[in-house]
């Protein structure tokens, strides 16, 4: 299995959905993830959703790590989204792992994904108040976010102001413990409904 995975992420970084560095290193990246969420928690998630999805990193390799968990991988670009149809089929994941195609400020609103999940994780997907944004309604009441930071640990924490979280539901972000390049934010209250707003908004108007 672990060839399997070391063949979709160099496929994948042919494709341009990867950013360069060896498979090896894309898939310890993802699993510092899995280590952040241990430090969390003492049992898997038992559903986890990654948004922006589409490299298949951290979503294809947390999806192996936790083969009970059920993943949602979300995506919005449609060569994206059937690149990961096709890794889950050849990876065998199709009974636990699903690509939901769209924009993350709509499917948050859709019944099937509102507030279901314990974990979302977040990789490339944008700035910080467009990531908050677009992944606090997707968290369960308690559930975390776990989102890469670029490699300059001084602007981890001082990317996510304390007052801009707490406007979608989250406490302050932490830098992880298995990684300084990762950050943990927990939903501590409701998301109010005015967010996410609506497709494109975030990403136009971050509000910090």
């Amino acid at each position: 299995m672990p060839d399997r995975l070391t063949a979709i992420l160099e496929r994948s970084r042919e494709l341009r959905f990867l950013g360069p560095g060896e498979p090896d290193d894309h898939r310890a990246h993802a699993l510092a993830f899995a280590a952040a969420w241990d430090a969390h928690s003492s049992s898997p998630p038992p559903m986890l959703c990654d948004i922006g999805a589409g490299g298949g990193v951290p979503g294809l390799v947390l999806a192996l790590h936790w083969p009970r968990a059920t993943s949602v991988l979300l995506e919005a670009a449609a060569r994206r989204c059937a690149f990961l149809e096709e890794a889950i089929g050849e990876l065998g994941l199709g009974a636990t792992v699903s690509v939901a195609r769209g924009r993350a400020e709509a499917l948050a609103r859709t019944l099937d994904l509102e507030g279901r999940f314990p974990l979302v994780t977040a990789r490339s997907f944008g700035a910080p108040a467009v990531v908050a944004e677009c992944a606090a309604r997707l968290l369960a009441p308690g559930g975390v976010l776990m989102v890469s930071e670029p490699p300059d640990s001084a602007r981890t924490t001082a990317r996510w102001p304390v007052e801009g979280l707490a406007a979608f539901g989250l406490g302050p972000a932490v830098p992880a413990s298995s990684s300084r390049h990762l950050v943990v934010i927990e939903r501590v209250g409701p998301c109010p409904d005015r967010f996410p707003r609506r497709v494109g908004v975030p990403q136009k108007r971050p509000l910090f």
